[in-house]
């Protein structure tokens, strides 16, 4: 059953009052270069006690350079981020991945040559680039809480993971994500390396999670834990709500969407508009004061007339209504 709060919390109501604000957040003055953002207002995406992140996976559709992605957190009003890889290797310094040709052999080898040497630059970079990072995103008012590179997987050396997890420390971030694996010997194996540099593997779940999917992972190291995806969960056909009560524990953080159950199809939608228990999950949150992140994870096509920074500053302004805040 509903709560009082949510009953109160007219999604129709919201939606028109969150278009008018969005409005005036994206109106504020663009800006090319980190130099300027000391001079805007700094984002704050804290309601009643809920970080509300933004994973930069979800400005997939725009430019998306490190400073570009600060920007967009600024103007949407997110002051924390799960940061991909891409941008952060580029802006320390990465190999460059090769352009496709056309021709599937040599455009094989070419991928297998930058495959070892960014196996390479992981093993030996320095962390000063990142840590410059993190500072950066700081002074603009945004932390760093997650990061996920394309270095935890499989074929990944042992040198790359544990790059995955010093490069995360120096971002300022206590947990680096990577899809969950298939194979338990490798659960183990990055639980072990993130142990050894105290930073946490959040395992990533889509449609497949399920109640019990990373109790092993777990059991295996301390360091092991969950970035549980609520909306992937739902669609799958489960519980949100007594999954997040059950395991808060080992949640680093949370991918928030709005997806219609498994029963209704699976679609994903604008917040407010599925059958994800966004609120709910928001004010439990708040009223146990749990300490992970809700991180807004844009999965929905973005409306005509509107771009992935709009979308997110409308999602920040439904949690920020929520939460009463």
């Amino acid at each position: 059953m509903e709560s009082t709060k949510e009953k109160s919390f007219s999604r129709r109501q919201f939606l028109a009052s969150a278009s008018v604000l969005v409005g005036t957040v994206v109106a504020a003055p663009a800006f090319g270069m980190p130099a300027y953002i000391p001079n805007l207002r700094k984002p704050n995406s804290v309601f009643k006690g809920v970080q509300v992140g933004v994973i930069t996976y979800s400005f997939r559709s725009m430019p998306s350079g490190t400073e570009e992605l600060l920007r967009y957190c600024v103007e949407a009003n997110v002051s924390a981020v799960e940061l991909m890889g891409p941008a952060a290797e580029a802006f320390a310094g990465a190999p460059d991945a090769p352009a496709r040709t056309g021709d599937d052999e040599a455009d094989k080898v070419a991928r297998a040559a930058h495959s070892q040497a960014l196996a390479e630059w992981r093993a030996n970079v320095p962390m000063t680039r990142f840590e410059q990072l993190r500072k950066m995103y700081k002074k603009a008012g945004v932390r760093i809480y997650g990061y996920k590179p394309s270095a935890l997987g499989p074929n990944n050396t042992d040198a790359e993971i544990d790059y995955a997890f010093r490069a995360a420390k120096a971002l300022g971030a206590n947990q680096a994500n990577v899809e969950f694996p298939k194979d338990p010997t490798h659960t183990q194996r990055l639980g072990t390396i993130a142990a050894r540099n105290k930073v946490y593997v959040g395992y990533h779940g889509h449609t497949q999670q399920t109640f019990d999917m990373w109790d092993g992972a777990i059991a295996q190291s301390p360091y092991n834990a969950m970035n549980f995806d609520m909306g992937h969960y739902v669609a799958a056909g489960f519980d949100a709500i007594q999954f997040i009560k059950a395991k808060h524990e080992h949640i680093v953080s949370m991918h928030t969407k709005d997806r219609k159950s498994k029963a209704n199809g699976g679609a994903n939608l604008p917040w407010g508009e599925g059958d994800t228990p966004i609120v709910e999950a928001l004010q439990l949150m708040s009223e146990r004061k749990y300490k992970f992140p809700a991180t807004i994870e844009l999965e929905y096509p973005v409306p005509e007339g509107s771009d992935a920074v709009k979308e997110v500053a409308k999602c920040v302004e439904f949690a920020r209504k929520a939460l009463g805040a």
